[in-house]
């Protein structure tokens, strides 16, 4: 004898996530804009995305440079972790106080370089994508 069936309880919330697994990757198109003609604001909309999607890969690359640069400056120059300023080493300044500016300063420089392709690509300022 067996005992009593399993039964499996899942939240509503788990079965679409579920569910979504097995459709295509819609959500990660752009949304359309609606207008007079529907294929040719959609084919904008594509163009603008893929314009700000190899920005954004643009920006990783160079995130990504002064990350492994910086490390490897400090891995590289192992002296700097000797050499001090005010009683601080200079490798913890350049962590501390080169990187996170310079963090700063590629975020903004990405979302201005977004927006601005944002405010090209707009109805009515005559660039074709």
């Amino acid at each position: 004898m067996s005992g009593p069936r399993r039964v499996r309880i899942t939240s509503p919330q788990t079965r679409i996530a579920l569910a979504r697994r097995h459709r295509p990757a819609q959500h990660l198109l752009p949304p359309t804009i609606p207008g007079p003609d529907d294929r040719d604001s959609t084919e904008t909309v594509r163009a603008l995305f893929a314009r700000q999607r190899r920005q954004a890969l643009r920006t990783l690359a160079l995130l990504g440079t002064v990350l492994f640069g910086l490390s490897g400056l400090l891995a590289a120059a192992p002296a700097l972790s000797r050499v001090t300023l005010l009683g601080v080493p200079v490798s913890w300044l350049l962590l501390m106080g080169g990187s996170y500016p310079l963090l700063l300063l590629i975020a903004v420089r990405h979302v201005r370089r977004a927006e601005r392709l944002e405010r090209e690509s707009a109805p009515g300022t005559g660039r074709v994508p």
